[in-house]
């Protein structure tokens, strides 16, 4: 019997649910080095980049990468149904599991080539170790990083799920609350709720989302909220949203919504949504793919899977890549996007940084160029949810390269640079929060391209924001409970 045959057969009988593992502590420092090419710095275990298992790999992509992914790492992502020690895997391989339909292969592969076949895929499940963390940081625990250490203190409590963070000239804190409340916190402790704040359709993911202050906010008055809008008349659909407003005292006024997503959905996820200006004042913003990856993200006619930009007011510049191509979406400043909640703006360059979820593997960050196309969803190194895969291509002429891409998938959220020198070595460096295994990403940079990457804050929770302050200090806010924290380092 065909050999493709026997490892489809093996790997079917693995479970396919993704794994909920406990987290646990340790202060986790990790540098990757496997890099791909000139900018792609990989997430992933890097058994395919050791030549001592060419040969397993090459039967992993000949037979078994079509149905289960390129990225053996996504592959390994699960609960494992007959156990995943080596002699589980080996056992699976030559005798099978007749009540599952997986008959006995030990005739089709020599013993040596189950080994290594085990060996391989072992590597990728230890990987998934790097993120168990014990128990969750007591009140006073003292946090230590290759750097430097480093505390918490909090900021904001009872905040549901701090979306979006943003800082007013006098020291008070904004944050939004996904569930669709947005309040004002004192440097004194004082947190106050504000009020005229945009309907919101807080289903699924959507709710009330990112805030951001208009660089000439002391002239002007004006600051942003992203957020998923309730169709007029169309019950259960609702979009990507923007609405500019001014603070009056403790609540909003004047409020304009500067764009909506077109079109509406049904569908409660993907809304994006992060914003940043950039220093010429035009405000860039992230709208996910709405769950359509097969219409929206490759398709110029609609706003989803799209990196955007527009002037304050909502209008469009005039130097937007497709504002001359009949069809397009004139705000469109990138395509082939899945989900992107991380957008901030590297202050060394200038450059235009994104991140976005990936399904089951290839959660990624990148670099923003004008009319690019990231490739979501022809390209990825991801699987789907079940296991399953949607593309076998990683790579494809004229599509975008991730600048580091994670495997498995850490559910990226929030994202910003170190600035100043509050925090030593880690200046420039890119922060990234992680939902999926609660720690915050520090991502040494270089240039373009992230060179090394360390675990902060183990088992935080949620992290679901990241900022820095006017004052040079990291805030994070964190779910469960919503709290917004400071990141104080500690001096010896």
């Amino acid at each position: 019997m065909r050999r493709n045959l026997t490892l489809l057969l093996f790997f079917s009988v693995l479970l396919l649910t993704s794994c909920n593992r406990k987290q646990s502590n340790s202060t986790t420092t990790s540098s990757r080095g496997a890099s791909i090419g000139e900018s792609l710095v990989s997430n992933e275990s890097g058994a395919s980049l050791d030549p001592s298992f060419a040969a397993a790999k090459a039967n992993y992509d000949n037979y078994c990468g079509g149905c289960h992914g390129a990225q053996m790492d996504a592959f390994v992502d699960r609960k494992w149904k007959y156990g995943s020690t080596k002699e589980d895997l080996i056992k699976g391989i030559k005798y099978g599991y007749d009540n599952d339909g997986m008959p006995a292969y030990d005739t089709t592969f020599s013993d040596q080539e189950v080994e290594d076949l085990a060996n391989f895929i072992l590597v990728g499940i230890k990987n998934l170790d790097r993120y168990s963390f014990s128990k969750k940081p007591g009140a006073n625990h003292i946090f230590e990083a290759s750097d430097l250490k480093y505390k918490l203190e909090a900021v904001a409590t009872g905040v549901g799920i701090p979306w979006g963070i943003t800082f007013l000239p006098g020291g008070d804190l904004l944050i939004t609350d996904r569930g669709g409340k947005l309040y004002r916190q004192t440097p004194g402790g004082a947190q106050k709720k504000i009020t005229g704040v945009p309907a919101v359709s807080a289903k699924g993911q959507g709710g009330l989302l990112d805030i951001e202050l208009h660089p000439q906010y002391q002239q002007n008055g004006w600051l942003y909220l992203s957020y998923s809008k309730p169709h007029d008349t169309q019950t259960g659909m609702a979009t990507t949203a923007i609405m500019r407003a001014k603070l009056e005292g403790d609540r909003l006024t004047d409020q304009e919504v500067i764009f909506e997503a077109m079109p509406y959905s049904k569908r409660r996820h993907h809304y994006g949504s992060r914003l940043e200006f950039d220093q010429d004042g035009f405000l860039y913003f992230s709208v996910g793919d709405r769950g359509n990856r097969s219409k929206n993200p490759q398709n110029l006619d609609n706003h989803c899977g799209k990196i955007h930009r527009i002037k304050d007011d909502g209008s469009i510049p005039t130097d937007n890549p497709f504002v001359d191509v009949d069809g397009a979406m004139p705000s469109i400043y990138s395509y082939g996007h899945r989900n992107p909640q991380g957008v901030a703006i590297n202050p060394a360059t200038g450059d235009i940084w994104e991140h976005e979820h990936g399904p089951r593997g290839g959660d990624e960050i990148n670099i923003i160029n004008k009319g690019k196309n990231y490739g979501w969803p022809v390209i990825s190194y991801g699987i789907n949810y079940n296991g399953t895969t949607f593309t076998e291509k990683t790579a494809l002429e004229g599509m975008e390269q991730p600048v580091l891409y994670w495997v498995p998938s850490i559910g990226a959220c929030g994202m910003t640079f170190v600035k100043g020198d509050r925090y030593p070595g880690w200046e420039g460096a890119a922060l990234v929060g992680s939902l999926r295994f609660q720690y915050l990403n520090l991502c040494k940079v270089k240039g373009n391209k992230v060179v090394q990457e360390e675990l902060l804050l183990p088992n935080i929770g949620r992290l679901r924001s990241v900022e820095m302050g006017p004052d040079n200090f990291i805030y994070v806010g964190v779910e469960d409970p919503g709290t917004v924290y400071r990141i104080v380092p500690v001096l010896d």
